[in-house]
Parts: structure tokens; sequence; C-alpha cells
């Protein structure tokens, strides 16, 4: 157990030692064959690995729930399900470029989004909440629009930002439904922040609320200017290096589209 820690999210926690030592075997083995190999790195392909970044949040609220078996229930505590997830999502890369290089982007996508099918099935065959199945449909709803002004405007008084593309866009979308589910979740179904720094930032008392996201208006305010900022500067990065670029513009897109995919999976099914 390692959530005791002030700067670690609430919840955090290290499997058994056998368990840990197989992921992280995995894990080194398949940067190592990802190095080896070296394949090729675009816009589209990183982009393909959007249903990854929602498996393993998918997975980490049936583990929530307590609806894995207990085989692989120490697969999917966090954060070990992300490098479970990271590893298999890079097996899986170098598979497809192994077997059809031209279709690398296809593959992952559709791989990716025929796992996490079931384990969207799982949660929900646990009990769906209506409460909290409107909820997430809500902050999906809203976050599409805001999101949407966001890149607009980013574009717009940053034109240069238009060379991140989709995984840009994808980034600035993901921090925006993270922030809108956030605001919903905690102002209308009771769930808290686990994160020690969006703790603080959703509890300024003084804050006015707004309709439907409440006081974390600001919240999500922070994240939408974070991630516009780190897209921006990513731009020129992107542009120079285009493989290292849209991997960590990748990673920074995972960081907001993952949270927020969990949000709305574990409203859904346990508000």
């Amino acid at each position: 157990m390692a959530g005791g820690l002030p700067f670690l999210p609430a919840g955090t926690t290290l499997p058994p030692a056998p368990y840990l030592v197989v992921v992280l075997l995995a894990t080194a083995g398949v940067v190592a064959a990802l190095r080896q190999r070296r394949p090729r790195v675009t816009g589209r392909r990183v982009l393909a690995l959007a249903p990854w970044m929602a498996l393993g949040s998918a997975a980490h609220v049936l583990y929530v729930v307590d609806a894995l078996p207990p085989l692989l229930s120490p697969l999917a505590g966090s954060p070990t399900v992300y490098l479970t997830v990271g590893s298999l999502a890079g097996a899986a890369w170098l598979v497809a470029d192994a077997v059809g290089p031209d279709r690398v982007a296809a593959a992952l996508a559709a791989s990716g989004a025929l796992l996490l099918a079931p384990v969207v099935a799982v949660a929900v065959s646990t009990g769906l909440s209506p409460a909290g199945a409107r909820w997430s449909t809500l902050a999906l709803a809203l976050a599409v629009p805001i999101a949407g002004a966001a890149w607009v405007g980013l574009t717009r008084l940053r034109p240069e930002t238009g060379i991140t593309g989709g995984v840009g866009a994808l980034a600035v979308f993901g921090h925006a439904l993270d922030g809108v589910s956030t605001a919903v979740g905690t102002t209308h179904l009771g769930f808290g922040e686990r994160t020690p720094v969006s703790r603080v930032l959703l509890e300024f008392g003084w804050i006015p609320p707004v309709p439907v996201l409440g006081e974390g208006w600001v919240f999500l305010l922070v994240k939408l200017a974070v991630a516009s900022a780190v897209v921006w500067l990513f731009a020129e990065y992107v542009r120079e290096t285009p493989a290292e670029g849209y991997l960590l513009l990748g990673f920074v897109a995972a960081v907001g589209l993952g949270p927020a995919a969990h949000n709305l999976l574990l409203f859904a099914v346990a508000a």
C-alpha cells in the first residue's frame, strides 16, 4: 500500500511481489523490443491508442467494484494497471507492425476497442446506476463542445499548434472531459478527488458555483489552460522531432483521457 504518502493519489497500491516482478519484466521486455524494432511513430498511430488509454481506466473500475477474478485483480490496481495495459498495447503495436506495417493504426484502434468493450460490459453488468449514468452522459455531452471551442480558440490564437493534429485535439478533449466529469462527480454524486493537487483546486470555499459544474468550473478552466499550454509548447517539438513529440503528447492525452474514462464508467456503475 502506497496511498498513505501525501503526494500520491488516494488508492495507490502495489501488487504482491510476484505480480510486480511479472509486470515489470513484461514492461521492460516490450520496451526493449520496441526500441530494437523502432516501429514508425505517426500522429495517426498515437491517436489509435485512445481505446487503450480508456482500457486501463476501465479495468481499474472493475478492480474498484471488485468484479475481477482474484487471479487478475492485482494487475488492475493503480498504478499497476497502467503498466499492464501499456505492455499489452506495446505488444499489440509490435505484432501489428510485423504483420501489416501499412495498417498499424487500424489494428491498434481495433484491438484496443475489442478489449475495451467486454471490460465495459462486465462493469455495467455489476449494476447500472441511473443517476450516475445520466450524469456521465451529461458530462460527455458538455465536454465535446467545450473541448471543441478550446481547440478552435487555441488553433486560431496560436495557428502553429495545428501541426499537432488529432493528438493535440485528443489531449485537449481528454483534459476537458476529465475536468467536466470531476466537477460533476464532486458536485452532484458525492465523489471525491483522489489526487492531492486537484483536491486543493476543488476545495476553495470562496469560489461561486455555476449550474451543473458547481465550484468545479475553476478546476475545468485550469485543466483546459494547462492542456492548451502543453499542446502549444509541444507544437515545435512535433515539427522538429515528430516521433518523440507525438509520443509525449500522446502521454499528455492519456493523463487526461484515462481519468476521464474512469470517472464516467465509475459514476455509471457505482454512484
